[in-house]
């Protein structure tokens, strides 16, 4: 007898995973007349055993998407969200624990910045002087992102941000590089170089019988230290640029082994002033959106093994 709910041809399911994309959860805290803002975009994937609802179409493992959306919603209430990566964690520990058919949780989350409108009347409460303490203006340079990746026993941390876009105006240049026929560019002693960092680091943090990093504190270091090394690296290519930023971070942040940097170059070329008689003394430029370069690389932590997908689209 033929069992009707599988496939008669040779065809085996692959990987696969459901859950709830993208739930927009903003949590106020009041302390007394002072607010507190977290902004926070979550994607929950889970996966196990979910073969019979491909096969047959059978729901008896599947926890309904709409019923993570609402766990997002609650534990936002209940345990608060004191940091993008620490609210993941809660989520994904809650999932692979409470139901037996699923073995893997992984969460991803984006976190949007707020800082307090500056207020010439705020007086000096515990906001601090000239801020609103429940007024804010949402912060634009950069969204802040973590993936946590739990399977009952193994846990993966990989935060990092994008978006954020640099420039530094002088002290880069770009000359020696191969020529052939098609090169056309010419050789920079003095450029503007930029670019938009799309940075991935992932923790050796891997379970509670290790002291958990300060995420808030650790996310702001690796920021400041990835800035630092941009303002103050003389620059001769930028991967040179990028290979600075991740040194910086590995050497000053014993809690990360592995930095990723995805570096598109947003190119600045003179413009050519003489059909109007002018003189461009490295003054006005032309800030062109595409085709750009893109310089892509990962920096490890010596004796540690890459684990940061390569494409970076993937996180």
């Amino acid at each position: 007898m033929t069992d009707n709910s599988r496939p008669a041809r040779p065809v085996v399911l692959g990987q696969n995973q459901y859950g709830k994309a993208e739930n927009r959860v903003v949590r106020i805290t009041r302390d007394g007349g002072t607010h507190h803002i977290k902004d926070l975009n979550v994607s929950v994937a889970l996966s196990g055993d979910m073969e019979e609802v491909h096969y047959s179409g059978s729901n008896a493992n599947v926890l309904p998407t709409d019923t993570t959306k609402n766990t997002v919603y609650a534990f936002a209430k209940e345990h608060g969200i004191e940091s993008a990566e620490q609210f993941g964690i809660h989520l994904a520990r809650h999932f692979v624990t409470s139901q037996e058919s699923i073995r893997t949780a992984r969460i991803r989350i984006e976190e949007y910045a707020w800082e307090r409108i500056a207020v010439p009347d705020a007086g000096s409460g515990p906001a601090g002087a000239g801020e609103a303490r429940h007024s804010f203006v949402r912060k634009g340079q950069e969204t802040r992102v973590t993936q946590i990746t739990f399977d009952g026993e193994t846990w993966e941390v990989v935060s990092g941000l994008k978006d954020l876009v640099v420039l530094n105006s002088t002290n880069s240049e770009f000359w020696g590089f191969v020529k052939d026929k098609y090169t056309t560019l010419p050789e920079a002693y003095d450029r503007i170089l930029a670019t938009q960092v799309a940075a991935r680091w992932r923790f050796n943090w891997s379970g509670d019988e290790q002291r958990t990093p300060d995420w808030e504190k650790s996310y702001d270091q690796v920021r400041k230290h990835l800035l630092q090394a941009f303002a103050e690296t003389y620059s001769l290519s930028l991967q040179q640029t990028l290979y600075q930023m991740g040194t910086r971070i590995i050497d000053n942040r014993s809690e990360i082994d592995e930095v990723r940097f995805s570096l598109p170059n947003k190119h600045h070329f003179l413009v050519d002033l003489t059909p109007f008689g002018l003189e461009n003394d490295n003054e006005i430029y032309y800030a062109a959106d595409r085709p750009y370069g893109l310089i892509e690389a990962t920096v490890l932590r010596d004796g540690c093994e890459p684990r940061i997908p390569v494409d970076l689209t993937n996180l």
